[in-house]
């Protein structure tokens, strides 16, 4: 079967991967389009990734395509793999087809170069085990040993062998994570893989690994369907059983507006990422949270806003009553982070006002003010610039007038006892 991706790809793209089939033809290098091209392009669905295969040497045809075109290689030798960067920033992975073994459970792989038939069957599901030849005549001819065509008519996830969720025990995660993005099932026998061996596997994983797969979850649309569908499976237990008691759905991860200014996050993670973590974990107690932080290696910045959150859920109804300036000192001392997340969970208006305007309401007068007036510098200072800032929070003061009259009587005891309350 030939796939016609001509009209599916953006001419850019288009002409960028007939230029590798043809280096390739001509450097006789079978190359092969292979991970979720072939998977999407059936679905009809865009096509977002481009990891190009090779049969032989995939760091000799990325170095050439650089030479021809343009831009620059970065070679990794032990693994055969290759990324270009083209002239215009965007970039382009190469790696060489191989096969893998496993020499225990949840263990990196044991990497041996070999052909496009082996590298298809170290795959994790047969969706995703199918290649869209490159070079040759005609191009897009597609290459489907395992069937996997077939499984997406059907609407299956199928693991390729037995031992598939024990080799690496990451594939559990990702099978709930297609199953939802596809609206697929798990075929019936995969489905019983998901067994006390594959699990305990997936318990021996490392945070990083742990917590990438699950970064990944909250990427996708349906980021509750997959912690549910993670729960049904039993493996959420093995990641840290506290995690199924978390059944409340989460809310919308919504990007929050931008003329409410900034709000930041950790390095290498998304905005929709963090709001998936805290929104999901914010009703976990204290100790379970540090537990569980540790367990998957959070940055230290998703940590302190993962424990803010929680106990800000917890202080919420104590402060229902408050005025903005008391919500206002209570919360300048959190992230923002936690913040929005809470309000995604509670939709508390309060929360809105801080984040929207009560966190940039602040008195207009300055320390030089108060020493202009002959306060001498010290602890007052900070006092008195709270007071004001209340008062403009609490609708006390409406202008600049108002504000510097207030400011008068705030000092005036301090300036009497130095004789100083005519000046």
């Amino acid at each position: 079967m030939t796939l016609d991706f001509a009209r599916l790809l953006p001419p850019p793209k288009l002409a960028l991967l007939r230029r590798v089939a043809s280096l390739s033809a001509q450097l006789r290098l079978p190359a092969y389009l292979v991970g979720g091209f072939a998977r999407d392009l059936l679905l009809k669905r865009p096509v977002n990734d481009l990891d190009i295969v090779v049969e032989g040497d995939a760091i000799q045809l990325a170095r050439a395509l650089a030479k021809a075109e343009g831009g620059r290689t970065l070679a990794h030798f032990k693994f055969g793999t290759a990324v270009w960067t083209l002239p215009d920033g965007s970039t382009l992975d190469f790696i060489t087809a191989r096969s893998e073994t496993y020499s225990q459970p949840g263990a990196l792989p044991t990497v041996k170069f070999s052909s496009i038939a082996d590298d298809l069957r170290r795959r994790d599901f047969t969706i995703n085990a199918m290649a869209v030849r490159l070079d040759g005549d005609p191009l897009g001819a597609l290459i489907d040993p395992l069937e996997g065509q077939a499984d997406l008519q059907r609407g299956l996830i199928r693991v390729l062998h037995p031992h598939s969720f024990v080799d690496d025990p990451t594939r559990i995660l990702r099978a709930a994570r297609y199953a939802v993005r596809y609206g697929f099932k798990l075929e019936d026998e995969t489905l019983k893989l998901v067994n006390e061996e594959a699990c305990q596997a997936l318990a021996g994983l490392s945070g990083e690994r742990l917590r990438h797969e699950l970064d990944l979850s909250f990427a996708e649309q349906y980021s509750s369907v997959i912690l549910a569908r993670l729960r049904e499976m039993k493996a959420l237990t093995f990641v840290r059983p506290a995690l199924n008691s978390l059944t409340e759905p989460l809310p919308p991860l919504m990007e929050p507006p931008r003329a409410w200014g900034n709000i930041p996050i950790p390095d290498m993670l998304t905005m929709r990422q963090c709001l998936g973590w805290l929104t999901w974990l914010a009703p976990l107690p204290k100790a379970e949270l540090v537990a569980l932080a540790e367990r998957l290696a959070f940055p230290a910045a998703l940590t302190r806003s993962a424990l803010a959150a929680s106990a800000l859920l917890i202080d919420l109804p104590a402060l229902a009553e408050s005025k903005p300036s008391q919500w206002t000192f209570h919360l300048d001392a959190l992230p923002a982070l936690a913040m929005y997340a809470v309000y995604l969970r509670t939709q508390r208006p309060a929360l809105k006002e801080y984040l929207a305007n009560w966190r940039h309401i602040h008195a207009r007068t300055t320390g030089d003010d108060l020493k202009a007036l002959g306060l001498p510098p010290g602890p007052r200072y900070a006092e008195i610039l709270q007071t004001l800032r209340a008062a403009w929070l609490d609708g006390e003061v409406g202008n600049e007038e108002e504000e510097k009259k207030l400011t008068r009587k705030c000092a005036a005891p301090d300036l009497m006892g130095r004789g100083l309350s005519r000046r």
